[in-house]
């Protein structure tokens, strides 16, 4: 079997019910992968500081189906092979990034939530983390002959003037004595502690000894706070990956969307001066969260003048070293390729197993183009759901011809077009076009 770019069953498997299911798959995204290569070189630039200590700050901006979903996770794997860490979560009505009712809390625990390693890359990391920092400290103890608790004070040093790391050090020395002792309550406590899932002071206390808790006003500092123990557990750096930051512009109250402003202005002031080590922001959002004069970003006339674009790029000219990316729609040429590269992860990257020849491509994406104009690879959503079904359907009736299926292919072109500041989940399958 002569298989160019092999792929494994299990990731086959999981890249075609994501695509089936409307959704980016977790694994497999360098089989799919198409264009984009100055963003991502940008991008990558930026993960090469922050592992090298630096810091960095990106807003990826894009209308719903540009492929804002894709890029942000590609970014996150490419991260991990960095060996930095990630975290990652979706604003919504209930997370945001500045509040007083619990939903900055919220933003945070789901991000750690989702904290991923270059091992554990499908999330929950933060157990794996933790254990690696305190296997370091238990080995240096036991070479210079110095009690682990000592160890981990003198390595959680650094810390003590950061917002929050007294108890943040006292939390993973519980922790470790969770561990010594074989106490599971005491350690899954402390993971608690560490992922923001404690509401109340004393809840914590009673549980940890210490006095206080990430809350709503500590948000941010815990972020860096993160980074920075990530750093002395061995890995490169942090990479904090927010998207969906539309749910800010559709915030009704001006205060509250001032606000978030304020600390989205805080973050690039603190990454672009290089005030912080080892840490990088992503935010995904469109256009109208970033430009809207009214409620967007640009609405706030500190971060109009720091996110601005370069005055002299267009007409053909790019500028990839500012804070904000745009990413433009799919060309036809570039759905395309996504073909190929779904047809592909379909037969394993065995050409000989492709379901379809070339010639069919060309005929399907006529078929859509006939349906539904245009519009097919602006926001191919319904193109690539419509492909996939077309190959599973050859895959299980070999019988079955191409040239006779294609006509009868629905792509659902009736279908309402996603308002803007429509769901996440409306946005995830287009989105995967990168």
């Amino acid at each position: 079997m002569n298989v160019t770019n092999p792929i494994k069953p299990r990731e086959r498997d999981t890249v075609i019910q994501a695509l089936v299911a409307g959704v980016v798959p977790r694994v497999g995204l360098h089989h799919i992968q198409v264009g984009r290569a100055a963003e991502v070189g940008a991008l990558v630039k930026d993960i090469d500081r922050i592992a090298d200590g630096g810091s960095s700050c990106r807003f990826i901006i894009g209308e719903y189906g540009a492929g804002k979903t894709f890029f942000l996770s590609l970014m996150r794997l490419i991260a991990l092979e960095r060996r930095c860490v990630t975290i990652h979560a979706d604003l919504a009505p209930d997370r945001r990034i500045h509040a007083t009712g619990g939903q900055a809390r919220g933003l945070y625990a789901e991000a750690v939530r989702n904290m991923a390693t270059r091992t554990k890359q499908e999330g929950g990391a933060l157990p794996s983390v933790v254990e690696r920092f305190i296997t370091e400290c238990v080995k240096e103890a036991s070479e210079q002959g110095l009690g682990v608790e000592a160890v981990i004070d003198k390595r959680l040093s650094v810390l003590q003037e950061l917002v929050g790391g007294h108890d943040f050090a006292t939390v993973l020395k519980a922790y470790w004595q969770a561990s010594e002792d074989g106490n599971e309550a005491l350690k899954a406590s402390a993971l608690r502690w560490l992922r923001a899932e404690f509401s109340t002071k004393t809840e914590a206390r009673q549980a940890l000894g210490v006095r206080n808790i990430i809350d709503d006003a500590d948000v941010y500092d815990s972020l860096k706070l993160l980074a920075q123990f990530v750093r002395l557990a061995g890995y490169s750096g942090l990479v904090i990956v927010f998207d969906e930051m539309v749910n800010l512009y559709k915030l009704q109250s001006a205060q509250a969307r001032n606000q978030n402003y304020e600390q989205i202005l805080r973050v690039v002031n603190d990454m672009l001066q290089g005030n912080s080590e080892g840490v990088g922001f992503i935010f995904g959002g469109t256009p109208e969260f970033l430009m809207d004069s009214r409620r967007g970003l640009y609405s706030y006339e500190a971060l109009q003048s720091r996110l601005s674009e370069n005055q002299f790029s267009g007409q053909g000219l790019i500028d990839m070293s500012g804070p904000v990316i745009r990413l433009q729609s799919l060309s036809p040429e570039e759905l395309l390729i996504l073909l190929v590269n779904i047809r592909s992860v379909f037969a394993l990257g065995d050409p000989a197993r492709h379901l379809v020849p070339d010639e069919a491509l060309a005929a399907f994406m006529a078929h859509c183009n006939q349906r539904i104009g245009e519009a097919y690879f602006r926001t191919p959503r319904n193109t690539i759901k419509a492909f996939v079904q077309l190959l599973s359907i050859l895959e299980q009736n070999p019988s079955a011809q191409w040239s006779e299926i294609i006509g009868s292919v629905s792509v659902d072109e009736d279908e309402p077009e996603i308002e803007k500041g429509g769901d996440a989940d409306d946005d995830e399958l287009a989105s995967l076009t990168l």
